[in-house]
């Protein structure tokens, strides 16, 4: 049975460099990934999910960049005279945010 510490010692081994928090914060993503931890221990499986987490990580990194660049700007203006567009811009970061909480916490995104 895989327990949280050998898989934080596996991820330590693919990525020496790496910080304490950034470990236990691959851990958390990678549990939250497979369906049995156990999964992990085979080293091709772990290579697969590392790399399939990695991209979605990314993806969800770069969009929460992208929305964060439009919040600020959608921040300056006016609430009252919000345009669609930017009603639109506040439901996209709603999901855009949910997506990277998924990650976090393994539960599906709000639908929006």
């Amino acid at each position: 049975m895989l327990t949280c510490q050998d898989l934080a010692n596996c991820i330590e081994n693919l990525q020496p460099d790496a910080l304490p928090r950034d470990v236990a914060r691959l851990c958390l993503l990678l549990a939250n990934h497979v369906g049995n931890l156990d999964d992990l221990g085979d080293s091709g499986r772990l290579t697969q999910a590392w790399q399939e987490m990695g991209l979605r990580l990314q993806a969800a990194t770069d969009q929460h960049a992208a929305m964060t660049e439009e919040l600020e700007t959608l921040a300056s203006s006016d609430p009252e005279k919000f345009s669609p567009e930017q009603v639109w811009v506040l439901i996209r970061a709603i999901k855009v945010q949910s997506q990277v909480l998924q990650l976090y916490v393994g539960q599906p995104a709000i639908d929006v």
